[in-house]
């Protein structure tokens, strides 16, 4: 029986009181029950220390507990599992955390890149990787460019006006359930360097709240002319409405000839447009 997290937890807190009393006395609480069951299986004898009321902790029994988690391959008391990757537990042991476990993807991002080419494999115009946040020298691309649909994030090609001013941009996926976190980490880490972060998404009332919560610096859209022609009603459902009073919040905050200013106007009017339906040149629209 591995020693539940809870009572680990409660053990190493345990531990640390321990440093500065001769025993310390703790309530029959859930955590507690869980250390006694634990102790009883693997022949620990409590035996005056254990009352209807609490468990009483001394160094001698953290040592009997600690010899047991050693023998059995298990990470000793004060070292808690909780973050570490499944990896990075197999250091400490035998055991196992899921619960609280570090994510294989927390830190991994998804990156439009140049082609690479590869033996066995055709050539495409870009190519697709994962990568390591931690692993990226941010200080080699002039912008990150934040793509929020997948399908767009494939078919993204940088080499577009909007884009021309800055050296070997950044692109990368938004995230969902799979790289989600790991953007946010990017995002973090980027908001650092002060440069550009440009948001390339849908056109309605949710994309530009996403844009914002990220710290982007500018919307990719189309220009405003064209995007006021092919905006549509279908494309900003009224699911979008709980987002629309920040714009509108946004909106009376800007300066009067601030570029976002009529693609704001066109949002409230309730109508929109998807990223897979922009056609022409896209625009840097700033947003601060």
């Amino acid at each position: 029986m591995n020693l539940p997290s809870r009572a680990r937890a409660g053990l190493n807190g345990v531990a640390r009181e321990l440093n500065r009393q001769p025993t310390v006395e703790k309530p029959r609480r859930q955590w507690v029950d869980d250390v006694v069951a634990w102790c009883r299986q693997q022949d620990i004898d409590l035996g005056m220390r254990l009352s209807s009321q609490a468990l009483r902790f001394d160094a001698e029994l953290l040592a009997q507990i600690d010899s047991v988690l050693a023998s059995a391959h298990l990470a000793p008391l004060g070292r808690s599992l909780s973050g570490l990757s499944s990896a990075a537990q197999a250091k400490e042991g035998v055991e196992e955390d899921k619960a609280t476990r570090e994510s294989p993807r927390a830190w991994r991002v998804l990156l439009n890149l140049p082609p690479q080419p590869t033996p066995g494999l055709s050539n495409e115009p870009r190519c697709s990787r994962d990568v390591d946040v931690r692993h990226l020298t941010l200080g080699a691309f002039g912008a990150l460019v934040q793509v929020e649909n997948l399908d767009s994030f494939y078919a993204f090609n940088p080499n577009i006006n909007a884009l021309s001013g800055y050296a070997q941009p950044l692109i990368a996926y938004r995230g969902d359930s799979h790289y989600g976190g790991g953007f946010a980490h990017l995002a973090e880490v980027w908001r650092k360097t002060r440069r550009p972060h440009l948001y390339a998404g849908d056109f309605d009332a949710k994309g530009v709240a996403l844009a914002l919560d990220s710290g982007a610096t500018h919307l990719l859209l189309p220009d405003i002319a064209w995007l006021t022609q092919h905006a549509t009603p279908l494309h900003q459902p009224a699911g979008q409405l709980p987002y629309q009073r920040r714009l509108r919040q946004l909106h009376v905050s800007l300066p009067p000839q601030h570029p976002l200013r009529p693609y704001l106007t066109l949002l409230e009017k309730q109508r929109g447009l998807k990223q897979q339906w922009f056609e022409g040149d896209l625009v840097a629209v700033g947003v601060g």
